[in-house]
């Protein structure tokens, strides 16, 4: 949102420029100044903020960057110009989203070789940004769409490699980047979309260090194997690795992201979590997952149930001759959809007497895409000349084999289509989600009609009652089209009820919901525990051996000013106590205070596994074991102390922490600014005398240690130890990110109060925990007392 009493102006640079020459100014100064791009190539973000004079902070705390605006430049018959809102799923999951955040929009308006000042929308700020002729060829239809789209989809179509094309696509993201800089405030949430500005997020970082980046790719990511034919295929990961969080439609997408992080970089990662050096030696944390997106269910509903789209539905069945069964096709006339396909299977079960001509018809809706790119203008001649000729083979006087349609429809007349068509045919070769597939079964309120659909498409990961098909076995998409065609009424709506229960699930919303929320960390946490987290805590209990490992500050204690003075909540104290003594069950707490502070503060109960410096010093179930420094390692421990004690001697309330093999700078009670500051000076003294210490960064502390741990290896040296195939982690501080990151996908990470993370649920504080921990108690006393009845 804008800051308060912001009075909203235009973007502007340092040389006074506004709107679009704005942008395009700024962006090549980036790429002098920041060396953020050389020749083309990107290269790592600076570890310092953009100098003064480039940066500009403007006034919106949430800007949406995508390749298209959520409105098209139009001009009626009479020669007036205006805006028209475009329909799509992307606008209708963010607009409310936009007008709540008092929200920007970044994108092109549609219209090369114009230029359009920022203006407002029903109640969105729209900032346009400009494409000449040459960079829609090259860029847009060149490298996005001829080179990067057929790669993307499995090399359905062979892709083009030109580097002019790849040029052009380096200086329209970084106007991208530079517009969004310029209109982003302070600390503001931007988040990038789609194939088209895969660069962005990097060079955003590199102009705005302050910003919090998100990157969700609408289409596959492809296996390693396609993808490393790309001659620029390390500038793209590297341009997605400026971003927070990167989603996939696809759980296999992100892994096949992940795989190629891996090849090309030799980057850690971790489950979803990408470890990515920076300049200054520190690791910054992406997250790489998938947010399947979806469809406006409430809204298709409700369209479905109006009257008149109800009798235009009755109408187009009427003017198809009333058959039996309509077969409905809906894509845009792209290479990726399958269209050849389908009409091949159903040709020839019209020349195989499985399907009559006379009882059903099939109905194609091929959308016009990309007609200037002589790929797709193949591929319509291709298509129709297969349309006429299974016309011209099966058609009777009477009745047409196809009704083929090349245009673009609104939004009711597509309702009243889906409505009107029996069995939907999804054949997509290659598919990020399809919506149409969605769009189908939200339209079908009375709970009929059947789906086919590619198991190719993303949208066959939720929608499994579909009848899911191989679209390249022309054998088995007939034998899917005819049962499809003869299902019986009663399985038809059980399929589809079941289908329409999961759709709503997860609406656009609950997409961008949910993606929002893991990437800015700053949603309001409800207090409670959540009905998603009592279900996964039932599923966590019922394993067989369970690790209930806990940090303590934060976590089973509230946060105080005096360290020492942490104690535990007694109904967290409880809770443990009771899980302590189940069978098959260890509890463990895994804490960054020295093991002397841990033991003093928490009190453990005799049998709670022990970890502390964030995993330097263990106590398990043998006595403790000593550290055994050497003596280099101690003469360094002397230099840090006295460099830690004199950079908090000159702020009242910082205070230095004696670890077992380093110190701990605190700065919890000193005025933020203040600290900082502190915490940047002692981070350059320690390093300009001591570069070998490790450095890890916590809520308002900096510690310094002569050898490195962290939570993540505490947790899985401790989960060898207990043997356990199930572990429950919580934790509310950064260094727990560790120990999220190294949880698989039969584990449980909760992430206490607010802040980013990459746990997969979340509670408001030590209170919720103790609720936590006392449920899983009971769960796990209900799971040991069943397997001792089944064993009597």
């Amino acid at each position: 949102m804008r800051r308060p009493g912001a009075e909203r102006v235009r973007p502007r640079n340092a040389t006074g420029e506004t709107g679009a020459g704005a942008a395009a100014s700024l962006g090549v100064r980036a790429r002098c100044e920041h060396r953020s791009c050389r020749n083309g190539f990107i290269i790592s973000a600076p570890a310092s903020p953009a100098p003064a004079h480039t940066v500009a902070y403007g006034d919106y705390g949430l800007v949406v960057v995508s390749n298209r605006l959520p409105v098209d430049f139009v001009v009626d018959a009479d020669g007036n110009e205006g805006w028209r809102s475009s329909p799509g799923g992307l606008v209708t999951a963010l607009e409310p989203v936009m007008r709540e955040a008092d929200g920007a929009w970044v994108g092109w308006a549609g219209v090369a070789d114009r230029e359009f000042e920022p203006f407002e929308n029903d109640g969105i700020s729209i900032v346009p940004v400009p494409l000449s002729n040459e960079e829609l060829e090259r860029y847009y239809e060149g490298f996005s769409n001829d080179t990067l789209w057929p790669l993307y989809h499995d090399v359905i179509a062979p892709p083009s490699y030109h580097r002019e094309w790849w040029e052009s696509y380096v200086i329209v993201n970084r106007r991208f980047a530079a517009a969004a800089a310029m209109v982003a405030a302070r600390g503001a949430t931007v988040w990038v979309h789609d194939y088209q500005l895969q660069l962005v997020p990097a060079m955003l970082r590199g102009l705005r260090p302050d910003l919090v980046i998100g990157f969700f790719n609408h289409i596959p990511f492809p296996p390693y194997g396609i993808y490393s034919q790309l001659p620029w295929r390390k500038q793209i990961i590297e341009g997605l690795l400026g971003a927070d969080v990167i989603g996939f439609q696809r759980v296999a997408d992100a892994g096949n992201f992940t795989r190629a992080v891996r090849r090309l970089f030799g980057y850690t990662t971790r489950h979803t979590v990408v470890e990515v050096p920076t300049q200054n030696g520190e690791l910054r944390r992406v997250v790489a997952t998938n947010f399947p997106i979806s469809i406006d269910v409430a809204g298709f509903e409700e369209m479905a149930g109006r009257p008149e789209i109800q009798a235009r539905a009755r109408e187009i069945r009427a003017g198809l001759g009333n058959p039996e069964t309509v077969m409905l096709g809906v894509d845009r006339l792209d290479y990726t959809k399958g269209i050849a396909h389908r009409l091949k299977a159903y040709g020839e079960l019209l020349a195989q007497g499985r399907l009559d001509i006379e009882n059903t018809v099939l109905v194609q809706v091929a959308s016009p895409s990309r007609e200037r790119v002589a790929t797709y203008m193949t591929l319509r001649d291709e298509i129709e000349l297969q349309v006429g000729r299974l016309n011209g083979d099966h058609s009777s006087i009477s009745h047409t084999a196809i009704a083929y349609l090349h245009q673009a429809y609104p939004r009711e007349e597509m309702v009243a289509l889906y409505l009107a068509a029996d069995v939907m045919l999804v054949t997509a070769l290659r598919d990020g989600m399809n919506l149409v597939a969605k769009e189908y079964v939200a339209c079908r309120v009375n709970n009929d009609g059947v789906l086919v659909l590619s198991e190719f498409a993303g949208a066959s990961d939720e929608l499994k009652q579909a009848l899911l098909i191989n679209p390249h076995d022309i054998e088995g998409l007939k034998d899917a089209i005819e049962t499809a065609v003869r299902m019986p009424a009663k399985q038809r709506r059980k399929r589809m009820k079941t289908l329409r229960k999961r759709l709503r699930q997860n609406s656009v919303s609950d997409w961008a919901k949910a993606f929002l929320d893991d990437l800015t960390g700053r949603a309001a946490v409800e207090p409670g525990v959540p009905d998603t987290l009592i279900t996964k805590l039932r599923e966590v209990a019922a394993s067989e051996r369970l690790l209930v490992a806990l940090d303590f500050d934060g976590t089973l204690a509230p946060h105080v000013d005096r360290p020492e003075d942490a104690r535990a909540l007694e109904s967290a104290r409880t809770a443990v106590m009771r899980l302590v003594a189940l069978p098959e069950t260890r509890v463990a707490f895994v804490s960054g205070r020295a093991l002397v502070s841990l033991e003093q503060v928490a009190e453990p109960p005799e049998s709670v596994l022990l970890t502390g410096s964030h995993g330097i010093e263990m106590k398990l179930d043998q006595p403790e074991i000593s550290l055994n420094l050497l003596s280099e390692e101690i003469a360094q421990l002397a230099s840090l102390a006295e460099i830690l004690d004199g950079i908090a001697s000159k702020a009242e309330g910082a205070w230095v922490e004696r670890k077992p093999a380093g110190f701990a700078l605190h700065t919890r009670l000193v005025p933020a600014p203040t600290g900082l500051a502190l915490q940047r000076t002692a981070r350059a003294s320690v390093q300009g005398i001591l570069p070998s210490l490790s450095v890890l960064e916590g809520k308002n502390v900096l510690e310094f240690s002569v050898r490195s741990g962290n939570k993540g290896d505490a947790l899985q040296q401790l989960r060898a130890y207990t043997q356990a195939t199930s572990v429950f982690y919580a934790g509310d501080d950064v260094t727990d990110e560790h120990a999220f990151a190294v949880q698989g996908a039969g584990d449980l990470s909760l992430k206490i109060g607010q802040g980013f993370t990459v746990a997969g649920n979340r509670v408001r504080g030590p209170e919720e925990l103790a609720e936590v921990l006392a449920l899983l108690a009971d769960f796990r006393a209900a799971q040991a007392g069943a397997l001792d009845r089944a064993r009597s």
